[in-house]
């Protein structure tokens, strides 16, 4: 995380008054959950401190800001406000030097009732932007050099990216636009199909892949400059983008079928085909999971998948009650959760992104991992695909 964190204590919106906005309850670090820190001798500590210290940590995948208190109460409120805030002095208490922030995604119902609407994008990209640019800590994250700018001087890079393409419609353009306004890695599907390519919760009868409008967003995403993940697109589709693709690609958040999570992961074939790119598989954190422990076993299932040049961590998880966020959300659609889903009310050592990446190395350093061997899947191999497509 390089040098000390340097927080001013800034707030998100703290340029406004109280009174300008919708005042919201938010939750607190531990809302939702118990707290577990994995236990280290003294020297295994300082080995932590000093290789946080030295290397550059970058989250491929989280939600690092705040949610509701009360997520049954008050979460449509809050996104209907339109103003996410931010979760800066959480954030100082993490070794991380950048984080892929995900933002609402297909939560994003600002001015509709569903998401990946375009506007409600623009709106939830555009304000977080504001915001972040009138924080000293945080900076929004262009460019790898804006990464090592944050390890150099105590800062968090935030990288503004999104899980779905959906929001292009049949618009190649907006690819653009959005790169403009600061995306910097998008996914190609959501669960559901768009006008790129089938969904991984949307298959019927048979996997129809990439379209061809997909293909030439893959092309235009290369050209652009923006960085590709599969995560949520469906097999086809995957295997399709990684043999279409010029640039190494990422899936920012899986888990391995082989590796204990059946069809609801992805298959060695799909992971292969994306280090086959040169690309990068983050590890995603679940509530299929009970704690760390099966978590790093699919880590190590990946590595010796994989090789350890392709794999890195991206949590997904967030600040605020996970489990009634999903609660929520499944009663909006009408659909009951699966039982595995809620068999773990939270994820022991990994319910948000100051403990999953305070515990992370830990384990790591625990379990004898060398310190290029924790480089690699800290920071170095993220850096090193963005090297090649930013």
């Amino acid at each position: 995380m390089g040098s000390d964190k340097q927080y001013d204590g800034y707030r998100s919106y703290d340029y406004l008054d109280d009174e300008d906005y919708t005042q919201i309850e938010l939750a607190d670090m531990f809302s939702g959950f118990d707290p577990h820190e994995v236990e280290l001798t003294a020297d295994e500590t300082d080995r932590v401190e000093q290789l946080v210290a030295d290397e550059t940590v970058v989250s491929l995948h989280d939600h690092p800001f705040h949610f509701p208190d009360d997520v049954h109460e008050d979460l449509w409120e809050y996104i209907r406000e339109g103003r996410v805030h931010t979760a800066y002095e959480f954030l100082t208490e993490t070794p991380l030097d950048a984080t892929f922030d995900m933002h609402l995604d297909g939560l994003s119902g600002i001015h509709s009732k569903h998401g990946w609407k375009w506007d409600d994008i623009v709106h939830d990209i555009s304000m977080r932007a504001c915001d972040i640019a009138h924080s000293e800590y945080a900076l929004q994250c262009g460019s790898v050099a804006d990464i090592h700018r944050a390890h150099d001087e105590g800062k968090v890079a935030v990288v503004p990216a999104l899980e779905s393409a959906a929001m292009i419609e049949n618009e190649l353009d907006r690819l653009e636009q959005l790169y403009g306004m600061g995306v910097r890695c998008m996914g190609i599907t959501y669960n559901a199909s768009n006008s790129l390519g089938t969904g991984q919760g949307d298959i019927y009868e048979r996997d129809g892949g990439l379209t061809a409008f997909g293909t030439d967003a893959v092309e235009r995403m290369n050209k652009v400059g923006m960085a590709i993940s599969t995560s949520h697109s469906s097999p086809q589709t995957t295997l399709d983008v990684c043999e279409v693709t010029d640039e190494p690609i990422f899936d920012t958040h899986a888990l391995a079928q082989t590796g204990g999570m059946g069809q609801r992961g992805s298959s060695d074939e799909e992971l292969q085909a994306i280090a086959d790119t040169g690309g990068v598989i983050g590890i995603l954190s679940s509530t299929h999971l009970p704690d760390l422990e099966t978590y790093m076993q699919h880590f190590e299932y990946l590595v010796d998948l994989v090789g350890i040049d392709h794999v890195a961590f991206g949590p997904d998880v967030l600040y605020g009650d996970h489990t009634s966020l999903l609660e929520v959300l499944a009663e909006f659609h009408g659909v009951e959760l699966p039982e595995s889903t809620m068999e773990n009310p939270y994820v022991k050592g990994l319910e948000n992104p100051t403990e999953a990446w305070n515990n992370i190395p830990r384990w790591l350093v625990k379990h004898d991992y060398s310190d290029e061997e924790i480089a690699k899947v800290l920071g170095e191999n993220v850096i090193r695909v963005l090297d090649e497509v930013w």
